[in-house]
């Protein structure tokens, strides 16, 4: 979930699915009202005069449906019950908005939790090519979508875990392959998304390696 944003008018949608990932992480399936570009996010809310909070688009532009991947907040406002939610509940949504199109290639994504979201729109919008997916999480089974990044990026996608190892499984932070690459590119393009910590980490980290503070754009989530 991202940080709020000035109020946008919503619209009434019905819910699809609800799919629990694993624990607290849903992928949640909504009706779609407007065409989008990937990687950009709507407003949402579970009644129509709620305070909304935004979410990236996490399907792909030609999918009949819009979808949202969110991690529950056990003491937030919105989560919990949005977790809730069963096929054709009502939710309200905003039009899609947002300038996290990482249009520019080639380039590398990099992502921890459910700061995929935004990638595996772009992915799945076949809008991929030159592109190094570097994803990290704490154990396996967070590679939300795993399977469609390995199918699209093959050896450009690496995924880095910190408290298990498997096949194909770097174990460590992805700040510490980071800090260790010596041939990271200064000229590409390098898209952050996730929580506060890791932007402000891997932002200090490519700094340091000469990439210009213009060639990283990043997605905060919170």
């Amino acid at each position: 979930m991202m940080n709020q944003h000035k109020r946008k008018a919503l619209n009434a949608v019905k819910v699809i699915s609800n799919q629990l990932l694993t624990e607290g992480v849903h992928y949640i399936q909504l009706e779609k009202l407007h065409e989008f570009q990937a990687g950009q996010v709507i407003a949402l809310a579970m009644h129509p005069n709620d305070e909304p909070r935004l979410y990236s688009i996490a399907s792909g532009t030609q999918r009949p449906y819009l979808s949202i991947l969110f991690d529950v907040k056990p003491d937030g406002e919105l989560t919990p019950p949005l977790s809730k939610v069963q096929i054709n509940d009502t939710v309200y949504i905003s039009e899609p908005f947002g300038k996290f199109l990482c249009k520019e290639q080639p380039a590398t994504w990099i992502a921890t939790g459910t700061g995929i979201a935004p990638f595996i729109s772009l992915v799945e919008s076949g809008l991929a090519q030159n592109i190094q997916l570097l994803h990290g999480a704490r154990t396996i089974d967070k590679f939300y979508f795993q399977d469609v990044f390995q199918k699209e990026l093959g050896t450009n996608y690496l995924r880095f875990c910190t408290t298990q190892s498997g096949q194909h499984i770097i174990e460590g932070r992805l700040t510490t392959y980071l800090k260790n690459s010596t041939n990271l590119s200064t000229n590409n393009k390098y898209y952050l998304c996730g929580g506060p910590q890791m932007v402000i980490d891997v932002r200090e980290i490519l700094i340091s390696k000469g990439v210009s503070y213009d060639n990283i754009i990043a997605e905060i989530y919170f």
